[in-house]
């Protein structure tokens, strides 16, 4: 019962990680991360709303525009601090060091609160300090966002981010309701201007946090400081700046105005709504305004979290990236032309106006736009990605929040000139109407830039798609259909139409029918062949009428008989007798082998046998194209009824083009007893590639063939290959299941065949399919299975190096025929070194289930170039990217030192004890599993030079190894070793299967005299 129970909390609990699309192992990083942002978040947002209301009670609405200004100069300062840190200190100290000095000031500024009357320069220290901790605020927001993405990307790698960090990032949100509904209480019970101690000590154990959790996962964070080149970086900025010209140009200048003018209209919003809230005060003073926000914000947190989670990913799904753009915009012109009206008709005040419109603008700043900002950038090449995202972020919002606060300056003095000041509440209400109006005006300026934008997202869609480097799986699939559709029906190159086609399928192929369908007839020839094609993957009734008009049509004979293909397998009662004439032999042999196919798929018994006697002249017509023709005809059909015949003959037919149709035959009509021959088809050079396209049709049903060809290590290594790689292509749960399984288990090149083909499976499917079944700890096993035969061979090569002279043996390694050859035991050496570099990048293979491709892939190039400036370059790309437990192993392995120091590294994972070469030889062909055949064979080779004596298994085991040139120095062996062992063994290995090995048997056989004994 009670393992009942345990079963159910564990279901339960792997339901939920589900629903949050989560893996267990990174729920605790996940975790810790939302609680370190809530707490912080927490505590800012109540030393925020609380410094408003000290702000807006002692000095007015006014003065808010010069924090506007100095604000715009806290990002750009915060960043050279903060790149300063990271100079003088290792990462992971740095994010807690920068999250504890945001919480120092916190407790200071309650001493300056209280200096009302005391004044430098004129001006009060309480106004010096109420204005510093407003800046300090907004630094402290900009602090703590980069600390957490900076943080988060360290802690998780490129896959798991886009899990966590939605969740990670809900922390401001729910931070909002939390702070929102308890600030009130927390006024009562210990003031307002205490407040900052709290929020200080919020903060503070954020960053105690923040430290645990650093020091538990203190392998993601590099060691040392960081260092860049910064005049190479400089010039890299300059060199990309430069690339953003034509097309890209044109869209790099609305997208940076679409978050410019998000900015200026949420800060115009901001100081509109703060400025009705001071003239809304009843008196009591600043706690009411900070009560008031409280309240406000708990409220609109509740609505921000509900919309985050369960709201923005979905309509964005459903109405396009470019809809939920304009959303925001609109919704604050229609809300602002709202206010505007019924604030003259005094139906409601402009105070309730401007509560509507920034909770709208809070609402949607945060949720909807923080979804689609991301996707906005997608379309711009990834080598100047950063740098455009950067230009926005880090440059375009802080510089427009400045202008903004000049702008609301000026506004401001140009009301108070035009307005009339006989009634002060009347006064404000048309000040704060034609900022209303200012506000309306922009956001359609907005709504103008989104349509700029998508105007130029389409057309660099398109190019990149033709260029191949667009990521499918973040586009806007509305924006994308109407790119493909526009560029189809424009004049134009039919390479670049038939990328987007080809880009197109391989996101919604389901739905390809519902853009090409319509402009079937003015494509060309061959895009029509395309299109055709690719709607047969999925037929759909809905548009059969479509492709019955383009059948009507003078068309070639290939495009024809994939229009009757479509009609009569969407057709759901088709006419055959329409289908006759195509029977004739004056027809093309394309359209009449269809024709046939499909009469014999659905037609009565005479018109079966008529189609079959026109299948049959084909299939034993003189012409290869007839031949060839009709086979193919036989894929189509769904009973080849007395057909079957001539399979035997057609696989031996002298055409190959003949022999590959049947192939596909055989696999499309799943005859299963001409399955072998597929298989054989895999071992011929000329039938390979059409024999894999044929197995992996047949999806799960090829599985246990190809298992069984896989793992028959009497196979060459090469056929063994093409059986993993269908498994690659076929693609389904269950072949993913078999390559992850055979991963854990196989080693050597079969591993290294296995993480290739995961690596290469289209949308990261292998990759995606690793992880859900092993898990990010059971590829991390794999390194440290990895790393350990690296040390075993490390210590080879190091007890074995005293080989090479005779004074480095041991007493008992001496035999009277002295010390082995110098060319043996190199040998031997050389097949450890490439052992070596094989099980290296076995490695980086699996690193990069774990990280960016092009990441682990530079940091291997440098690496592999042995100058020392690129290998640093690449060990630091390393450490700042792996953060696997056994980071610092794998990084002192890659580094240039000598194989005893990177033993003494590997002491974690295996300890080394120095033994005589002897000894480590029979060490090692212990290890025979994780040997190549080469380095076995090498260990034999290097035994019978020496005199060293094995074990009666080893021999034995390695003398039944699948590869020839292993058994031949097995053999080589004994006859030194033991002979009259080897008299014994030579008749059974009369009949060997290589010849080589036959030949020596023979040689042996009548050298020792063995031939009475069989």
């Amino acid at each position: 019962m009670e393992n009942f129970q345990i079963s159910a909390w564990a279901g339960a609990g792997q339901k939920v990680l589900r629903s949050l699309n989560l893996r267990s192992e990174e729920v605790e990083r996940t975790v810790l991360m939302f609680l370190v942002y809530t707490l912080t978040s927490v505590g800012l947002i109540w030393l925020e709303l609380s410094t408003v209301g000290l702000f807006l009670d002692e000095y007015g609405a006014d003065k808010m525009p010069y924090i506007y200004i100095a604000s715009a100069f806290i990002g750009s300062g915060l960043g050279f601090v903060y790149s300063w840190l990271q100079k003088i200190l290792p990462l992971r100290r740095t994010v807690v060091v920068v999250l504890g000095m945001m919480s120092v000031p916190l407790f200071l500024f309650r001493f300056g609160i209280g200096y009302e009357n005391t004044k430098i320069a004129g001006i009060s220290i309480a106004f010096i300090t109420i204005f510093l901790m407003w800046l300090w605020v907004e630094a402290c927001y900009v602090l703590n966002d980069l600390n957490t993405s900076i943080t988060s990307n360290q802690l998780f790698n490129i896959r798991e981010i886009k899990r966590t960090y939605p969740l990670v990032s809900s922390g401001y949100l729910v931070a909002g309701v939390v702070s929102g509904f308890s600030l009130p209480v927390l006024l009562h019970v210990v003031g307002l201007k205490n407040v900052t101690l709290i929020s200080g000590l919020m903060v503070a154990t954020g960053s105690l946090l923040l430290y645990y959790l650093t020091e538990k996962y203190y392998q993601a964070f590099p060691e040392t400081a960081h260092w860049t080149d910064d005049d190479e970086d400089d010039d890299q900025q300059e060199f990309t700046a430069r690339k953003v010209t034509g097309p890209l140009q044109k869209y790099a200048v609305p997208l940076v105005s679409f978050f410019v003018l998000a900015e200026v209209l949420y800060v115009l919003v901001d100081f509109q709504f703060y400025s009705q809230l001071e003239y809304q005060n009843p008196g009591d003073g600043a706690s009411w305004i900070a009560s008031f926000l409280g309240i406000y914000e708990g409220i609109q947190g509740l609505f921000q979290v509900a919309t985050q989670w369960f709201a923005s990913s979905r309509l964005v799904e459903r109405i396009g990236v470019f809809v939920t753009a304009v959303i925001l915009p609109a919704g604050i012109a229609i809300l602002g032309v709202l206010t505007i009206g019924a604030s003259l008709g005094q139906l409601v005040s402009v105070f309730i106006g401007l509560i509507l419109l920034r909770f709208l603008d809070e609402l949607l700043h945060y949720t909807l736009l923080e979804t689609v900002s991301p996707v906005l950038f997608q379309p711009i090449p990834d080598n100047i990605r950063s740098g455009i995202q950067t230009l926005v972020n880090g440059v375009g919002e802080p510089l427009s929040c400045g202008v903004t606060g000049v702008g609301i300056l000026i506004m401001l003095w140009v009301t108070d000139k035009i307005l009339p000041r006989q009634d002060e509440k009347a006064f404000h209400d048309q000040q704060s109407l034609i900022f209303i109006g200012a506000i309306v005006v922009l956001a359609l300026v907005w709504v103008f830039v989104v349509w700029l934008i998508r105007s130029q997202y389409v057309g660099l869609l398109v190019k990149s798609a033709e260029r191949g480097r667009l990521g499918v799986t973040d586009v806007d699939l509305k924006a994308l259909k109407r790119a493909v559709v526009e560029t189809l029906q424009k004049p134009g190159g039919e390479d670049e139409k038939r990328s987007c086609i080809e880009l197109l399928t391989q996101i919604d192929p389901k739905n390809v029918g519902e853009v090409l369908a319509p402009i079937l007839d003015s494509l060309s020839p061959g895009l029509q062949r395309q299109s055709l094609e690719t709607m047969l993957q999925h037929p759909n009734p809905a548009y059969l009428q479509a492709v019955r008009a383009l059948s009507q049509q003078s068309l070639p004979p290939e495009v024809l008989a994939l229009a009757l293909r479509y009609i009569w397998l969407t057709e759901a009662e088709p006419n055959i007798d329409s289908l006759r004439p195509y029977l004739q032999p004056t027809v093309d042999p394309v359209v009449r082998g269809t024709a046939a196919a499909l009469i014999m798929r659905r037609g009565d018994r005479q018109q079966k046998a008529e189609a079959t006697n026109t299948l049959r002249q084909m299939l034993t017509h003189k012409q290869e194209r007839e031949r060839v023709m009709g086979t193919r005809a036989l894929g189509e059909a769904d009973y080849l009824q007395g057909l079957r015949l001539h399979i035997p003959n057609l696989l031996q037919d002298e055409s190959l083009r003949v022999r590959c149709a049947l192939l596909d035959v055989i696999s499309s009509t799943h005859s299963e007893e001409y399955y072998p021959s597929l298989l054989r088809g895999l071992g011929y050079k000329s039938t390979r590639e059409a024999a894999l396209q044929a197995i992996v049709k047949l999806h799960n049903d090829a599985i246990p063939l190809l298992v069984y060809l896989a793992e028959d290590i009497h196979k060459s290594d090469l056929v063994r290959l093409q059986a993993w790689t269908a498994l690659g292509q076929i693609g389904t749960p269950e072949a993913i299941d078999i390559l992850v399984s055979n991963l854990m288990t196989a080693w050597g090149t079969t591993r290294r065949n296995i993480l290739r083909i995961l690596l290469k499976m289209p949308s990261e499917a292998g990759i995606e399919g690793a992880l859900d079944r092993i898990g990010r700890s059971g590829l991390e096993t794999l390194i440290e299975q990895e790393l350990m035969f690296i040390g075993q061979i490390y210590a080879g090569l190091v007890d074995l190096s005293g080989v090479t002279t005779y004074g480095n043996f041991s007493d008992r390694d001496i035999n009277t025929t002295g010390a082995p050859g110098n060319d043996t035991a190199q040998l031997l050496q050389r097949a450890l070194a490439g052992l070596e570099a094989d099980a290296k990048e076995r490695c980086f293979l699996l690193m990069k289930f774990l990280y960016p491709l092009d990441t682990v892939q530079a940091a291997a190039f440098n690496l592999a170039s042995g100058q020392p400036s690129l290998v640093a370059r690449g060990l630091e790309i390393l450490d700042n990217t792996v953060d696997i437990a056994r980071k610092r192993s794998l990084i002192n392995l890659l580094d240039q030192h000598s194989e005893r120091e990177k033993l003494s590294n590997l002491s974690e994972l295996m300890v080394y004890k120095p033994l005589a070469p002897s000894d480590r030889l029979r060490r090692l062909l212990e290890l025979r599993h994780f040997l190549s055949d080469w380095a076995l064979a090498c260990c034999f080779h290097l035994a019978r030079e020496a005199r060293w004596s094995l074990t009666a298994q080893q021999t034995l085991v390695c003398l039944q190894h699948p590869t020839g040139f292993v058994r031949e120095a097995v053999l080589a062996y004994l006859k030194i070793a033991s002979p009259r062992a080897l008299v014994e063994l030579l008749p059974r290995l009369q009949n060997d299967p290589d010849n080589l090995v036959s030949a020596q048997v023979e040689e042996m056989m009548a050298e020792l005299g063995a031939g009475g004994k069989r």
